[in-house]
């Protein structure tokens, strides 16, 4: 390895508050007049191209000085330190921040898992000229530490070898002190899901207390949340002009004194959250504060404020999703779907998603247990047929080079997959800015999921559109195969039978994953999910169409054990619906309240949404218990010896 001084270093960057502009002067640009929004596609294109042919994008992005000079650069713009392996795959946040970087004309680098004990790994590449940012990673890492049980876990499928301990607990805290070691005075920008899930006070599940917001604990001088590629380029793009990064929309900052809404917020829209104090003196307060944090990411235009203590934090207006031509331009760089050269062992997670592609991101579902609503949001942001059909058409042709024949592809989709090019009919189009500041219309939706209580006749999922890309995809001469690994939502493909079928009997590869997650209605409720009657629909459906496809398949059911609200009664309820269906589920997930969900508020405060009291397996005990009760089904005399046809077999963990 090339050693740190191979490459000259920059003088150390003048403290953060030496270079922003006074705060006030952020109103500038949020009121630039209306010719200039209008223009503002046509200036980001045109940055966009000025800045792509200053960079070539690397085979792979750099992680070593040698690398680094290899390209020609003598220092970075940027570092981005992970708890992942680096697998140059667009599914790793990281590696897909780092290639938008480089697109936009910054000079990028990856640390990838360093040692905590020691800022040397940090040091490889110089210091950064203008930020280091931060992140955990894919997952939490608690989550990715510790089960349902909080026992530890022994794997990690994003490590080399597919072993835990890779990372440190509560990474973005470690990660960020060594930041902030290696390199004194640099702006250090959290992001990622940790962060971002954390990013006002939230429950922790692994000591069972309330913590502070996560920029509060790790001293970072800006965060992230969300989908993080317009707020990065534009604290670059800031901090190369000497500019402010507090208000990029989709970011928070930590104000420190006064805990008062700052003088920024009187010319905006915005939400005031319970404070943490409040929070610890009532329980209820956190139910509030996610209700209200789910709506302000919802309406767009709101900032948010929370106090704590006697300073507090500030979370700017959500940054505008990415649309589909962006999305096309993302996904179309040059990622080559392999781990790193510099890896012995192989990476778990690169073989999963090798042959996978992403067809589109968010989710319009809102379940009550699942961070998407605060972290992907509930639009749904969609690439263009031509972009997925010239990914699947390149994947092929890299196989077929290698002598092996078309390819199969694993899975087109997303966090659901027949929500692909989904939108609301209420929603209007607004114009950005090349540094994402144009004031955006109020959300005219107040309902907190597009399909609960029932699907929302503005929530369009043109699902005949779906079906076509998959077989113009599975027509390609370089693709031998399609299916539809991500899951499908079971009320969306009721509205559309020509569509069921085709997922049925065309891209279905043996299995579909659909997601009923119990069967009480209390519970069902609870978790914002549609009635039983939807999912027994669904199945006589798939039943159906599986029998005239001449095809044996099964549903893979999704189900949870111990969620708030859930009795043993409930547990019980589910266990003997499951042996009348003889259905077999060998795993199932165990609720675990990570920060964030409206369901961990709801744990935390044994409360349902309205505030009624409710009951809550909060002690591992019963937790277990819950969980034993179904998990004995397979213990049933009804469990027969040989699968049906059209009939579930083995449950499956799901991630959450």
């Amino acid at each position: 390895m090339a050693s740190k001084r191979s490459v000259p270093f920059p003088q150390p960057a003048r403290p953060l508050t030496q270079r922003i502009a006074p705060f006030p002067d952020l109103l500038l640009e949020e009121q630039r007049s209306e010719d200039i929004h209008r223009n503002a596609e046509r200036v980001c294109r045109t940055a966009e191209h000025v800045s792509a042919a200053t960079l070539v994008q690397p085979l792979f992005v750099p992680m070593t000085a040698k690398e680094m000079c290899a390209l020609g650069w003598d220092e970075l713009d940027v570092l981005l330190i992970n708890g992942d392996a680096y697998v140059d795959h667009p599914s790793f946040g990281v590696v897909l921040l780092a290639r938008w970087l480089i697109h936009h004309g910054f000079r990028t680098g990856i640390v990838a898992q360093p040692r905590w004990n020691t800022t040397e790994d940090l040091l490889t590449m110089g210091r950064p000229r203008l930020f280091a940012g931060v992140s955990a990673g894919a997952l939490d890492s608690m989550l990715a530490h510790y089960t349902a049980f909080r026992k530890k876990r022994h794997d990690d499928a994003y490590t080399p070898g597919g072993k835990a301990g890779a990372r440190p607990n509560r990474a973005c805290l470690v990660y960020t002190n060594l930041a902030k070691q290696a390199f004194p005075d640099l702006p250090i920008v959290l992001g990622g899901i940790e962060a971002s899930l954390r990013r006002v006070s939230h429950y922790d599940f692994w000591t069972d207390a309330l913590r502070h917001p996560i920029l509060m604990d790790a001293k970072a001088d800006l965060l992230i949340w969300g989908m993080g590629e317009r707020a990065i380029v534009a604290c670059a793009q800031r901090l190369e002009r000497g500019e402010d990064v507090r208000g990029i929309p989709g970011t928070a900052y930590d104000q420190g004194l006064p805990a008062s809404p700052p003088a920024v917020l009187a010319a905006q829209p915005y939400v005031t959250l319970p404070s943490h104090e409040a929070i610890l003196q009532d329980a209820t307060a956190l139910l509030h504060l996610t209700q209200e944090l789910e709506q302000q990411v919802h309406r767009r235009d709101a900032w948010a404020f929370q106090p704590v203590g006697k300073r507090a934090v500030v979370l700017a207006r959500p940054a505008a999703p990415l649309c589909t031509e962006e999305m096309d331009t993302l996904y179309g760089l040059p990622f080559t779907r392999k781990a790193h050269p510099r890896y012995t062992h192989p990476i778990p997670a690169e073989e999963m998603l090798r042959a996978s592609i992403t067809s589109h991101r968010g989710c319009g579902g809102g379940c009550s247990f699942c961070s998407l609503a605060l972290h992907q949001g509930r639009r749904i942001s969609s690439r263009s047929a031509q972009s997925i059909l010239a990914e699947a058409r390149r994947l092929g042709l890299q196989r077929m080079q290698q002598g092996k024949g078309p390819i199969a592809i694993s899975d087109v989709g997303g966090p659901t997959a027949n929500m692909w090019q989904g939108h609301c009919a209420l929603e209007q189009r607004t114009a950005t800015s090349a540094d994402d500041t144009a004031v955006t219309a109020k959300s005219a939706c107040h309902r907190s999921s597009c399909c609960f209580p029932s699907i929302c006749k503005s929530f369009i999922t043109p699902q005949n559109k779906h079906v076509a890309l998959l077989r113009d995809m599975a027509s390609l001469q370089e693709v031998k195969q399609v299916r539809v690994a991500s899951g499908v939502r079971a009320d969306l493909a009721l509205r559309d039978t020509m569509a069921l079928a085709a997922y049925t009997g065309e891209f279905t590869g043996g299995q579909l994953k659909v997601a009923p997650e119990h069967c009480a209605p209390a519970v069902l409720q609870l978790m914002r999910k549609p009635p039983l009657e939807v999912f027994e629909s669904f199945l006589e459906a798939f039943t159906r169409q599986s029998r005239r496809s001449g095809r044996e398949q099964y549903v893979v059911p999704y189900l949870m054990s111990a969620f708030p609200g859930c009795t043993d009664e409930d547990m019980y309820t589910l266990a003997h619906w499951l042996r009348q269906r003889h259905w077999n589920p060998r795993q199932t997930q165990c609720f675990i309240p990570t920060p964030g969900t409206i369901a961990t508020a709801m744990f935390y405060c044994e409360r349902d949404e309205a505030g009624n009291p409710i009951y809550v397996a909060r002690t591992d005990a019963q937790r277990l218990r819950q969980h034993h009760i179904l998990m004995q089904t397979e213990a049933t005399p009804a469990t027969p010896q040989k699968r049906r046809r059209g009939h579930a077999g083995e449950g499956k963990n799901h991630a959450r």
